[in-house]
């Protein structure tokens, strides 16, 4: 199987609903994504996937919906205090986790056609989640 990986950064901030912790309260990342993409096939210019076509679909995401917003779990109430002064906080169902940041990355990214195998967010430079498609690459 041919791979490639492209490398998106992004920051965000985010806090974790009954977690006993530090990541119970409201803080920030410099997070980076690892997009990897498979095939077992090339296309007529040798190519699993132009590098520019990930970053188009995949970097407009994050730039629009994820990159300086706070992601928070929707029945976190730190929404509406953000909403009244004027913030657009990204919701998600579950914790904002890298965990579940990764597979929400990776389930847009095949919504967008992209034939991507698996996702890693980078929360720090130690410490990385990935969400990977079962019995791929």
């Amino acid at each position: 199987m041919y791979k490639l990986t492209k490398k998106i950064d992004f920051c965000y901030g985010h806090r974790l609903l009954e977690y006993e912790g530090k990541c119970a309260h409201a803080h920030g990342h410099n997070g980076a994504l690892e997009i990897e993409v498979g095939s077992e096939t090339l296309d007529r210019l040798g190519m699993v996937v132009d590098f520019g076509e990930i970053e188009a679909k995949i970097a407009k995401f994050v730039d629009s919906e994820l990159d300086h917003k706070m992601l928070l779990r929707r029945d976190d109430p730190l929404v509406e205090a953000l909403k009244e002064v004027g913030e657009s906080p990204f919701l998600m169902e579950d914790n904002p986790t890298a965990e579940n940041i990764a597979k929400l990355i990776l389930e847009e990214a095949r919504r967008e056609g992209l034939p991507v195998i698996a996702v890693r967010l980078w929360e720090t430079r130690d410490s990385m989640a990935e969400y990977r498609i079962e019995g791929e690459g």
